[in-house]
């Protein structure tokens, strides 16, 4: 693989992790602007000195980050907690005997709110067949943009566009891919974040996306934070939500905001399509150590007998679906994807 010493080394001096660390997939590490934040507001708790209107910042600082790395406008982002809380909204607006097409391997916390709603029709189909799959027959299609348990990754241009053409709303989980992969999310009617993962926000940080204009989308969880003016709809009647996608706000884990707002602003100064190309060929690096072809994505999924000795060899990786899964990104190197591949039982690695 080509390398690009500058910027990689531009990258991991935001980290104080990272070396033999092959689990982002799993978990995020903090880079040290968010590490920072979160102390300072830690502090600031601790001592009684909080005043609560001002982690409003660190709310529209997150939101306007966030809208930058996705490309949306601001207005579409509200602040969520996780994958289920925004598919269980998707699912619930849905009309009695909806139609959802989503795919056999897909992550629980997208599919069991559509399953779990005894309303919907919800046809299953192997993920690769998913996109000849869709149909004027179908009301939502449902589909992570990245697959958790080995990476592969969705033509998403091609699902918005058969999407399109058949007339079917789209619900898109970016968690697997925002950080590593450029996306532009203004082709999706809904699309959801976990932010703990390629973001390196504190978990229970995540996003929704909408366009202020997807009236089918019902707000079933608004509070005080879902309103156009937060402060001045603490108490009592008439219902007064925002106008744009902020109706569907939970209300903010403030401390975890405070560490997402520079951390996703971090990101944005980054250039996308050269952090998708360190994380993709790091990991294509591995898997030609492994004698297998190279792949599209930032996760390596191998079946392999020796996954317990990544830890015992000091490298953190997981386990999923039965296979070892190692995720590659800005703070890992070249010598993780070579010692991970020795480790492994792999050939000798191209130079």
């Amino acid at each position: 693989m080509e390398r690009d010493d500058d910027f990689e080394d531009g990258l991991r001096r935001h980290f104080s992790g990272g070396p033999g660390y092959l689990n982002t997939a799993s978990v995020g590490l903090p880079p040290r602007v968010g590490l920072e934040a979160l102390r300072e507001h830690l502090d600031v708790w601790e001592y009684g000195k909080a005043l609560l209107p001002t982690f409003d910042a660190d709310v529209e600082r997150s939101r306007a980050a966030y809208a930058r790395l996705v490309r949306v406008p601001t207005a579409w982002v509200a602040i969520s907690s996780q994958v289920s809380v925004a598919s269980g909204l998707v699912a619930s607006s849905l009309p009695d005997g909806a139609r959802v097409l989503a795919a056999d391997e897909d992550f629980s916390s997208l599919l069991f709110p559509f399953l779990a709603d005894a309303r919907l029709r919800v046809r299953m189909v192997p993920l690769a067949n998913l996109i000849e799959e869709i149909s004027a027959d179908d009301d939502l299609v449902a589909v992570s943009a990245v697959q958790s348990a080995d990476g592969r990754v969705v033509d998403t241009d091609a699902l918005a566009s058969a999407a399109g053409s058949a007339g079917v709303r789209t619900y898109l989980d970016v968690t697997q891919a925002a950080g590593w992969l450029p996306l532009d999310l203004t082709r999706f009617d809904v699309t959801a974040c976990g932010a703990y993962k390629w973001l390196c926000c504190p978990r229970g940080t995540g996003f929704i996306t909408t366009a202020p204009d997807e009236n089918w989308l019902t707000p079933r969880f608004p509070g005080w934070y879902s309103a156009d003016d937060p402060w001045q709809s603490l108490y009592g009647a008439p219902l007064r939500l925002a106008p744009d996608a902020r109706r569907f706000n939970v209300s903010p884990p403030w401390q975890a905001l405070a560490a997402a707002a520079p951390t996703l602003e971090l990101f944005t100064d980054l250039d996308a399509s050269r952090v998708r190309a360190h994380c993709v060929g790091l990991a294509n690096h591995l898997r030609a150590g492994l004698g297998l072809a190279p792949s599209d994505s930032a996760i390596v999924s191998v079946d392999t007998p020796h996954a317990e000795a990544l830890l015992e060899a000091g490298m953190t990786a997981a386990v999923r679906a039965g296979r070892a899964r190692l995720s590659f990104f800005v703070y890992n190197t070249r010598d993780d994807a070579e010692r991970a591949a020795e480790v492994l039982g792999g050939a000798d690695m191209p130079m």
